[in-house]
């Protein structure tokens, strides 16, 4: 399905985490040590630092389900229900094709900091872009999170956002080099994305 100027919405049939998709906390344990350690690895390759304090780590399936898992874990969640509230509040953040996905951190460690950086940070979440190829592909809010993070005076240190492609622009993409870019008039930085981080969007994008 595509929304207006042929940009692809919506995720992958079949894409989205299922109650089948979560093990119950015994069986987690049991696999949780493999399972921390790949997506160690594979947060390596989608975590791309913009600047001195923005970073952001482009999620998929697995980073997805890593997060449910672990909330489960530390909140003692043990019913159907209680599993769903999770999955349907970080499904949202599974790309699907022609998408992707992201969490935005404002990683700040102390107070002062803290109280400098985020009330001129207000709007972050709605100031980055991709360039590539002459083209330019702002990022869009999710929507769920936003209503619980946007505030008008103060920003929150973690946001979720995501980008939305035609397959044209996708293809573009894939020739690179790809610009990741924060163009806030408090912050304004960019990093050029390493071919291997490239790649991992790429098939983010490819379904």
């Amino acid at each position: 399905m595509s929304g207006p100027g042929g940009r692809s919405v919506g995720r992958a049939p079949g894409r989205e985490l299922t109650l089948d998709d979560i093990a119950d906390l015994r069986a987690y344990e049991r696999e949780r040590e493999e399972f921390r350690v790949r997506v160690k690895e594979l947060k390596r390759r989608r975590r791309v630092s913009v600047g001195p304090i923005v970073t952001l780590v482009f999620e998929n399936r697995d980073t997805v389900r890593f997060q449910v898992q672990e909330m489960a874990r530390a909140e003692r969640i043990h019913t159907d229900e209680g599993i769903q509230t999770e999955l349907d509040m970080y499904n949202p953040l599974i790309p699907g094709p022609g998408r992707l996905s992201a969490t935005l951190f404002v990683e700040l460690t102390s107070k002062e900091a803290l109280s400098e950086w985020l009330p001129k940070l207000v709007g972050i979440e709605q100031s980055v872009e991709l360039r590539f190829a002459r083209e330019t592909v702002r990022c869009e809010v999710e929507e769920a999170h936003a209503e619980q993070l946007t505030r008008d005076d103060v920003t929150a240190s973690v946001h979720y956002i995501g980008f939305r492609m035609t397959d044209d622009e996708v293809e573009r993409f894939s020739t690179g080099p790809v610009t990741l870019a924060v163009e806030h008039p408090a912050y304004r930085e960019s990093v050029v994305l390493s071919d291997e981080t490239r790649q991992e969007l790429l098939a983010d994008l490819r379904g």
